[in-house]
């Protein structure tokens, strides 16, 4: 389930699945400029960063951002065509790859404010049903979520804390979890370890970064 998908670095994850699938970009390295699709969960600086999502750009690259990101998708060149602006709770397809958005916000602290209406990513990729939840807590709407692998944030501060993510990854049982969001601005390998002898055993924990 996990073959072709990378955690580059924070919550940049780049999928290649016939096409090639980007989440959130961040300290790409160098210019691949090979992006299919790029989807953004929310205009903070290490999920929509620009000098990155240029690194991986090219031409025909199609961006789905919220709707405060249209505006800085066309200065950034990409056309009205190949934008996608969208909204929480809703579904939609992009190059015949079919997704739903799920709303990501913070419960007690307001870094990311539900009236934002910021986003994680429920995407369905050969009979593959993945979350990337974005910058969240645990929230009543992301506890509803049925998929077969899980990206949850664990680093805290910002988002939920890895005793918070492992509580929802045990409620939503997916077959897979890997943790994001720590080691780089946030967290630690200690927040690692500490999700993953939290998730019950019958839930396989993948360590990508």
């Amino acid at each position: 389930m996990l073959e072709n998908i990378k955690v580059l670095c924070h919550s940049s994850i780049k999928f290649e699945k016939g096409q090639i699938i980007y989440f959130d970009p961040f300290k790409i390295n160098e210019n691949y400029n090979d992006a299919d699709v790029i989807f953004i969960t929310h205009s903070h600086y290490d999920h929509f960063s620009e000098e990155d999502i240029l690194k991986v750009k090219k031409e025909e690259t199609k961006i789905v951002v919220p709707e405060d990101l249209y505006n800085r998708s066309l200065e950034l060149g990409f056309s009205e065509e190949n934008i996608l602006v969208v909204r929480p709770n809703e579904e939609y397809e992009i190059n015949n790859i079919k997704f739903k958005t799920i709303q990501a916000y913070n419960l007690n602290k307001n870094f990311h404010p539900k009236t934002n209406n910021w986003v994680g990513y429920i995407i369905t990729l050969d009979n593959i049903v993945y979350y990337i939840a974005g910058d969240t807590d645990v929230t009543e709407e992301n506890r509803k979520v049925k998929c077969d692998v899980a990206f949850v944030p664990i680093g805290g501060t910002y988002t939920m804390t890895a005793k918070e993510a492992a509580t929802l990854v045990n409620e939503i049982n997916p077959k897979i979890t890997v943790p994001i969001h720590y080691n780089c601005i946030i967290g630690s390998k200690e927040d690692e370890k500490v999700f993953k002898n939290s998730v019950n055993d019958d839930i396989e924990v993948m360590i990508l970064l």
